[in-house]
């Protein structure tokens, strides 16, 4: 186990790297960096070696482990149901620990190339009666769990764990970033049954959609700030890095366009026409994947979003709540940190397996509670 007095947390998002270093003992005690914005994908060695560097410099210790947090247009959430039959015992937790095993063992059998992030349960029914938690002292007959996971690309694991090791460094835990920064952006907003964050990010846009103030589901849609930038490259006929800047700068800088030769109403429209569409996307996808039915609030976040604010909300053809969530960068970070060390009842906690003296191995999960 490490000694360091820092725990790293790493969001390697395709466009921007950031890293936290938070201070064991004074939590709020934080180092936080990014990287530049990576036009060539090809550069991210380079870009992790000056984030690690600085951190060590900084912080004078060396970096042995990461905790990484990753997001990918072909991440997944799977929801399924699984039950036991205990006749009247009592209800233990190595029942649960049973079906949750056997509930990821066919998600691994028909998802080969997946990797399981988080395994949440969302509703205990024990004698036909749900639970949010696990009732304790129960004689039970049956036990039912629903489940819900979340699931990465292997191949996006490894390729990030690849790149971490040419520095000899290791992967504590893996998050998935959408999924870590929405819960923690729920538990800051007033209380709301239903609602859905829409994380605008490069290549692909997250949508975790909250029922009953449970997690339903998170799908993604291929699509991002990365087609923005190119919609703006392509109809004002300027080079990518150029589309880039202008994207960037707008709704930041009132006079950005002074001696450029297109308006500010033609990049408006160049803009929204593609921002309505990924909103638009999503919210088909938040009614296809879950059984809302009522109205419900969507909250946008991300780096894509970061280019709308509320002035321009009645430009979007959204018939829903639309609110923008403005956060700072290093909340990216300390979302997985609330994550990875906070206290969830909800969601078990997957233990890498590991070699000890007598020759087994550690516990496959436990719950943090």
């Amino acid at each position: 186990m490490s000694t360091n007095n820092y725990q790293i947390y790493l969001d390697c998002g395709f466009s921007k790297l950031r890293a936290s270093a938070f201070h064991k003992p004074h939590i709020n005690r934080t180092l936080h960096v990014e990287s530049n914005f990576l036009f060539d994908h090809m550069e991210i060695s380079i870009e992790v070696q000056k984030i690690i560097t600085f951190l060590e410099k900084n912080t004078n210790e060396y970096i042995d482990s990461i905790n990484l947090m990753v997001d990918s247009p072909n991440m997944l959430s799977i929801g399924i149901s699984v039950s036991k039959k205990i006749d009247g015992l009592q209800l233990e937790q190595h029942d649960i620990q049973f079906l949750v095993q056997e509930a990821k063992q066919q998600i691994l059998k028909y998802y080969k190339n997946k990797n399981i992030t988080h395994i949440i349960i969302n509703n205990y029914k024990v004698n036909d009666i749900d639970y949010d938690y696990l009732p304790s002292n129960t004689k039970c007959n049956l036990i039912a769990l629903d489940i819900l996971f979340i699931c990465l690309p292997e191949k996006t694991i490894e390729y990030y764990k690849n790149i971490f090791h040419k520095f000899d460094i290791s992967v504590n835990q893996v998050i998935c970033s959408s999924y870590a920064k929405a819960k923690n952006y729920k538990e800051n907003l007033p209380q709301h049954d239903n609602v859905s964050f829409i994380d605008i990010g490069h290549n692909q846009s997250s949508i975790t959609t909250y029922m009953n103030n449970k997690i339903v589901c998170l799908s993604v849609i291929p699509i991002g700030g990365n087609h923005i930038t190119k919609d703006i490259s392509n109809v004002l006929k300027i080079d990518y890095k150029q589309a880039e800047s202008i994207k960037t700068d707008f709704n930041k800088k009132e006079n950005f366009l002074i001696d450029k030769n297109f308006s500010l109403d033609l990049l408006q429209k160049i803009i929204f026409a593609r921002t309505d569409e990924i909103i638009n996307l999503c919210v088909k996808s938040i009614k296809l994947s879950s059984i809302i039915t009522s109205s419900f609030k969507v909250v946008l976040m991300g780096e894509g979003s970061k280019i709308l604010s509320s002035i321009y909300k009645d430009k979007i053809s959204i018939l829903h709540d639309l609110y923008f969530l403005e956060k700072k960068a290093e909340e990216v970070c300390r979302a997985g940190l609330v994550l990875g060390v906070g206290l969830n009842r909800h969601e078990v906690t997957v233990v890498p397996k590991k070699l000890i003296k007598q020759g087994f191995f550690e516990k496959f999960f436990h719950f943090l509670n």
